[in-house]
């Protein structure tokens, strides 16, 4: 069953947003009350019905549709309808919602109720006991670690908030913490594109004025391509019987193009006699993945060489993710947000993608640091906002 106030707003051309905007709730919250008259708890629900009656009588309700907007009525069976937009619209809009949900900061209202003297979700990072890790991510830092180290290939893969420029600060923090003779190599990717249409591709030639830079700063490049492609394996070889290993991070990876992804493969092939002078670390986002599909020829010499890593949502690790953001703030997680709370921000972060085929939906996760950040911060906000002790399910549900 839902409620007549579908059709009204229909009627009128009153998108949910603009509803939801009005009645300053989320747009699932008001998702929830059309299609299974389910008010939000934590909010008075006179006062819900007096903001949504209002705007849509300012949109041209007349008072007979305002009467019987909140009276349920069947819902339309799919085959009567012909909708204007695909069946997995909704999903997809939620999936964007989650994902792309604006940067929040922890309002001063929100510090003082809650007892805290910092933003524990602000992902400020001044040393490596801040970095959260988990047995997926202690995977992948060792691996890039040990790639820096001892060579060799990787790319770690991961979605926009998942903690991979984390991980690249953390090996360089650690480089130098540990004292190793590593030389880190980043070349510069402010305005990289994979074309030049969009931007400014990362070609061989700056890889290699990278690497001269990092690894012999007082040596002059070579003017000709040749002759600095020679310099190069020049200076990588003399640095390395110094005793010196070189590892190449490209941070933004999924900005490369084909053309380059395949050069990586030559400079990690330049070599001692046995000895390989050169490993690389690629960081980027789940394009990354796809440019380096092994069903692609182009780059199938790179796909034999390069381990692929990928960096997982938190999912189980929710909980013990909170809990140790909050206690480097000095704060029980307890007496921020309680159990249902917490499995609340995973249901709101977990979603349902359409497969190819009618009833293939598979579930997505969100979970990821930066938007478990956003949605937790706009929940604390919310809370004290609205004078509730803890972040409960029911205000999850209403931001």
């Amino acid at each position: 069953m839902v409620l007549q106030l579908k059709q009204v707003m229909a009627d009128h051309g009153v998108t949910q947003a603009d509803l939801a905007r009005e009645m300053g709730i989320a747009r699932p919250t008001l998702g929830a009350l059309i299609n299974h008259g389910q008010w939000p708890r934590s909010m008075d629900a006179g006062a819900l019905r007096g903001l949504c009656v209002g705007f849509l009588k300012d949109c041209g309700a007349s008072d007979q549709a305002l009467a019987q907007a909140f009276e349920e009525v069947p819902e339309p069976r799919v085959e009567d309808v012909a909708p204007a937009v695909s069946l997995d619209s909704s999903i997809n809009d939620e999936k964007d919602e989650a994902m792309l949900l604006r940067k929040q900061g922890l309002a001063p209202a929100a510090k003082k109720h809650f007892g805290l003297f910092r933003d524990p979700l602000a992902d400020e990072m001044n040393e490596a006991a801040d970095v959260f890790v988990s047995q997926d991510i202690r995977y992948v830092r060792e691996a890039m670690w040990q790639t820096a180290r001892l060579g060799g290939f990787i790319a770690v893969v991961g979605e926009s908030g998942s903690g991979k420029s984390t991980l690249r600060r953390d090996l360089i923090d650690r480089v130098r913490r540990e004292g190793q003779n590593v030389i880190v190599i980043e070349p510069y990717v402010l305005g990289m594109e994979d074309t030049d249409s969009k931007g400014k591709t990362l070609k061989a030639g700056h890889i290699a004025e990278a690497i001269l830079s990092a690894v012999a700063p007082l040596e002059a490049p070579k003017s000709s391509p040749e002759a600095r492609f020679r310099q190069v394996h020049r200076i990588l070889r003399d640095s390395r019987r110094s005793g010196n290993m070189h590892v190449l991070v490209i941070e933004e990876a999924h900005g490369l193009p084909i053309a380059t992804l395949k050069h990586l493969k030559r400079f990690f092939e330049l070599e001692d006699g046995f000895t390989k002078l050169l490993s690389i670390v690629l960081i980027g986002q789940s394009e990354l993945r796809t440019k380096l599909s092994e069903n692609d020829p182009h780059v199938r010499e790179v796909v034999q060489r390069c381990e692929v890593i990928e960096l997982v949502p938190l999912d189980g690790r929710l909980e013990d993710y909170l809990k140790f953001k909050f206690e480097r703030a000095g704060k029980p997680l307890a007496e921020v947000i309680d159990e249902k709370g917490i499995d609340a921000v995973r249901r709101r972060l977990t979603t349902k993608d359409n497969g190819p085929r009618r009833g293939d939906a598979v579930t997505v996760s969100l979970l990821y640091p930066l938007a478990v950040n956003n949605l937790l911060t706009a929940c604390m906000n919310h809370a004290a906002g609205i004078g509730a002790p803890r972040v409960s399910a029911d205000v999850v549900m209403a931001v």
